[in-house]
């Protein structure tokens, strides 16, 4: 099976032309014509310019154009396959790498920064462990409870510790009757959580 560029070449040769001969007739580069016959596919000019000369070439030295860029086509079909299928394969380049990993650093630093917002901004938790029952006789009550570390508690308006942990507890002493206990937890940006609850001291 010939291939163009040799067909191209043979054919020039028995005519006795010259590539520079060409190059003047058709005002087409030299390196063109050369890479064309020395099938240097990285110096093919782009499309169409590229079948044009090829076509032209053809016609020069007697042979149907239409025909020759159809045989120049089949030639090299399957290195543009090649090429075309190597550009969709993904390729872990350093440049790549440090795309994706500033990617990955800025997605995780936006996450820390709503995800402290969000936290600086919601009411704290707390959980309280009631005695039980509210009907009682005992005159002090001891109350124990946990909530977020940087949050400060007050029972019934007195300042409670929170230690390292987020736990707190605190010593009541009942009066006869109803007593009401509030317990508020208060954030850092000012933020309240209160719970309460009403205990029946009988003597």
């Amino acid at each position: 099976m010939f291939r163009t560029a040799n067909l191209l070449k043979k054919l020039r040769l028995e005519k006795g032309l010259e590539l520079e001969d060409i190059s003047k007739k058709l005002k087409i580069p030299l390196k063109h014509l050369l890479a064309i016959e020395e099938e240097d596919t990285k110096c093919f000019p782009q499309e169409p310019y590229c079948s044009l000369i090829v076509k032209d070439y053809a016609e020069l030295v007697g042979l149907d154009g239409q025909e020759i860029i159809r045989l120049f086509h089949r030639d090299f079909a399957v290195k543009k396959k090649s090429k075309s299928q190597n550009k969709k394969l993904f390729a872990f380049t350093p440049q790549v790498t440090f795309t994706l990993l500033t990617v990955i650093c800025l997605c995780i630093f936006s996450s820390y920064l709503v995800f402290e917002y969000l936290k600086f901004n919601r009411p704290p938790k707390i959980t309280v462990d009631w005695p039980v029952p509210i009907d009682t006789n005992q005159s002090v009550l001891q109350i124990f409870g946990t909530t977020d570390i940087e949050s400060t508690v007050r029972v019934n308006q007195d300042l409670v510790i929170v230690d390292a942990s987020g736990k707190f507890n605190k010593k009541l002493d009942l009066s006869s009757g109803e007593n009401k206990i509030v317990i508020e937890s208060k954030s850092q940006a000012g933020k309240s959580t209160i719970i309460e609850k009403t205990y029946n001291f009988k003597q």
